[in-house]
């Protein structure tokens, strides 16, 4: 159900060197970096620290989380996106492939009521799809 989650920080640096350091210990380390955004984990990163924003849902003191949701294939993400728009809710990225996390990586984001970044993935999906 939950491929990956993430928590918006006041201070990445700081809080990068914290993580490093507790999640080490446990036996993960950082899987991605992407300078506003960092992914731990052992071999995929399944928990994210990232910049908090200096405006919108995610900027004041009680900050957005960011939940990945496991979607069996493309089609399953875009109906996801589909239901999720009908409902009304505000598009934060459109299904599509974002190669900066891997090539087969196909997703879409989306803000729940409460101003949350939900997202459906799925690994596994080929372009045509």
């Amino acid at each position: 159900m939950i491929d990956h989650f993430g928590i918006n920080c006041a201070d990445l640096a700081a809080s990068a060197a914290f993580y490093d350091k507790v999640l080490g210990v446990l036996g993960y380390s950082r899987q991605m970096d992407v300078e506003v955004a960092i992914g731990y984990g052992a071999g995929s990163p399944d928990f994210w620290i990232g910049v908090q924003p200096a405006e919108g849902p995610a900027s004041g003191p009680n900050r957005e989380i960011h939940v990945g949701f496991t979607a069996a294939d493309a089609a399953a993400v875009r109906a996801f996106f589909e239901a999720a728009t009908a409902l009304g809710a505000e598009v934060l990225h459109e299904p599509r492939f974002f190669p900066e996390y891997h090539p087969s990586y196909y997703g879409a984001f989306v803000r729940d009521p409460d101003g949350n970044n939900v997202e459906a993935v799925c690994h596994m999906a080929q372009p045509g799809d």
